[in-house]
């Protein structure tokens, strides 16, 4: 599944919208900015940064996706598993694995083709690898947008449920050999790593999701500055 939508960013929030006019709000994606000044004189980055704000004359947009290739492979690695056969048990998972990883690029080519800005691409298998195409695909859980709670708002908005694709209640992806994300079209656009966030971050980031602070800090425990349960 995947789409693009009508988007602009407020702050370090990503607006969709069912509209080009950007009058009929879908969703927000709130985003985590950079804490760390990586190098002098270099901004401290947000995903949000990618999108044109929604206060300009441009009308940008933003893509979403969810794939999967493990659509039965827990059935047949549990066959081999139960026939004693331990080595084809875990290719199995391994091979759905790198199918997924796979099914992503592919679609993501797709997605660049049908949007406009990648139609004229010639990227040798090299190029691909190296990722020296234009755009990114962050998935939530990954360094740039590390909360995986997010992945619900993704799912609601792809119907990722349609093709068997469901989130646990820790919100990992199921079937597991999935991938999902968001596709920003921007030059601009790279990854990067929020690094660790203080108080105050994280503060605004539950009043913008919006969520109480201990459960956003314990969804965000890898990545707090500081000791979790604290209050200025």
């Amino acid at each position: 599944m995947y789409g693009f939508w009508p988007a602009a960013c407020d702050g370090d929030d990503v607006a969709l919208y069912s509209d080009r006019q950007r009058r009929t709000e879908l969703l927000r994606f709130p985003m985590l900015r950079q804490q760390e000044v990586v190098e002098e004189g270099r901004p401290q980055l947000s995903l949000a940064d990618f999108v044109a704000p929604s206060d300009g004359p441009v009308t940008d947009y933003v893509g979403a996706f969810a794939v999967t290739a493990g659509l039965g492979a827990d059935e047949l690695a549990a066959r081999y598993a139960r026939a004693h056969d331990d080595y084809n048990a875990i290719m199995v998972k391994a091979l759905a694995d790198r199918l997924a990883e796979a099914f992503a690029e592919f679609l993501h080519a797709r997605a660049r083709r049908e949007w406009g800005y990648g139609a004229g691409e010639q990227l040798s298998h090299d190029d691909l690898i190296e990722e020296r195409y234009r755009g990114i695909r962050p998935a939530f859980g990954y360094p740039a947008c590390p909360d995986h709670t997010e992945k619900g708002r993704l799912f609601d908005l792809l119907e990722a449920p349609a093709i068997g694709m469901t989130l646990t209640e820790s919100f990992a992806m199921w079937p597991a050999a999935s991938v999902s994300g968001l596709y920003f079209s921007s030059p601009h656009a790279k990854y990067f790593n929020v690094g660790r966030l203080g108080r105050d971050q994280v503060e605004s980031y539950a009043a913008r999701k919006p969520m109480a602070v201990a459960e956003v800090e314990r969804w965000l425990a890898p990545n707090l500055g500081y000791e979790a349960g604290q209050r200025r």
